[in-house]
């Protein structure tokens, strides 16, 4: 069983969240999980508000402005 967590993990270390993964952790929020879960999406939050990784759905989104 995947975990928050593990997600979390795989993003930071690769500086790049997918929307794969995107879906997987909107899916995996919805059930539950453990307060460590919990904080790795924290975690993930707050990184990606710093622009320490990269976010498919914010470079999709940018790209469909431009082109507009």
């Amino acid at each position: 069983m995947v975990l928050i967590r593990d997600v979390v993990q795989e993003a930071i270390a690769a500086g790049y969240l997918s929307l794969a993964a995107e879906e997987q952790l909107r899916n995996l929020l919805k059930k539950k999980y453990e307060l460590e879960d919990f904080n790795a999406f924290m975690t993930l939050q707050e990184v990606a508000s710093l622009g320490k990784i990269r976010q498919e759905s914010r470079e999709l989104r940018l790209y469909e402005q431009q082109m507009q």
